[in-house]
């Protein structure tokens, strides 16, 4: 019976040694040559989206969006996303035809618990300026799942120039403002009249514009307003009025019409004075409010 727990002990003993001696094992993720493929997802004036899948991984995600300032985001969308936090080295390995050339230390992307890794703009940026000479920037991280093994994803620069191309001239053609930018504007008229003034006119067309390609908008306020020229009646239907040929007018857009919701407030709920032409200025406005989900 000694013997016995003898045995068990040093079997178990030299199995925890082995366990601890035992070498990290290499899970590598990368598309073949054959495999390597990017696509220009989404090319709108909202979003440009270029695409890059690793098989059995996931797929690299570079995306920019509408808006006032030039942006690039990316992302690496994982099939199995992190289960604990860290971080993953990512690198630029150079080509087999560029031999002797060492890998270049790009950043650190962190890794949150259930979300996709993700890189800044300044990153991104350098990771296609790398793909675009031929570099793959690569992905290394300890697995979450195994104590023994480490990860790494690369991506391929194979077919990435031509579709890189079309991804330029996509965010070339981004509008520049966001739905940020119009979800809430208030439009001013001139004198006595529903006749917006040039600089809302011109406002108004922007929003028009947006409306085209986000079928996101769930609904869309107006609120008219008049100063306190003229009596409370007619100033009241002056306000709807106002609301309803903007109404007209997004609904020719294409603005679904259930989507818009008028209502007229006349001179009530001033926002500057009366007694100056600058106050009344002010005061004659439409507020237009956009929600999306």
């Amino acid at each position: 019976m000694r013997a016995i727990t003898l045995f068990f002990s040093v079997s178990a003993g030299l199995m925890v040694s082995l366990a601890v001696a035992a070498p990290s094992q290499w899970r590598q993720y990368s598309a073949t040559i054959e495999q390597s493929s990017w696509q220009l997802s989404t090319n709108t004036p909202l979003l440009c989206q270029l695409e890059h899948p690793i098989p059995n991984f996931g797929k690299a995600v570079f995306s920019s969006v509408a808006g006032k300032d030039l942006n690039l985001d990316f992302q690496l969308q994982m099939l199995r996303l992190p289960d604990s936090y860290g971080l993953a080295e990512v690198l630029s390995v150079p080509p087999q035809w560029r031999p002797g050339e060492k890998p270049k230390t790009l950043a650190s992307m962190r890794l949150l618990k259930q979300f996709d890794g993700d890189l800044p703009k300044k990153t991104a940026w350098t990771l296609l300026t790398e793909l675009e000479q031929g570099f793959s920037p690569t992905f290394y991280y300890s697995d979450w799942y195994s104590p023994y093994d480490k990860v790494t994803a690369a991506l391929n620069p194979v077919q990435f120039p031509t579709q890189y191309q079309a991804f330029s001239h996509c965010i070339a053609g981004l509008l520049p403002y966001s739905f940020e930018d119009i979800a809430f504007t208030i439009l001013s008229y001139e004198s006595g009249g529903d006749q917006l003034t040039r600089e809302s006119r011109r406002r108004l067309s922007l929003i028009a514009e947006y409306l085209k390609y986000d079928s996101e908008i769930e609904a869309i306020e107006l609120q008219g307003y008049t100063d306190s020229y003229g009596g409370p009646w007619m100033n009241e239907q002056l306000s709807v009025q106002r609301a309803q040929k903007i109404k007209d007018f997004l609904i020719a857009a294409g603005v679904a019409e259930d989507k818009v919701q008028i209502e007229g407030f006349g001179e009530r709920r001033h926002v500057a004075p009366n007694d100056t032409p600058l106050g009344r200025a002010v005061n004659r406005r439409l507020v237009l409010q956009m929600a999306k989900p």
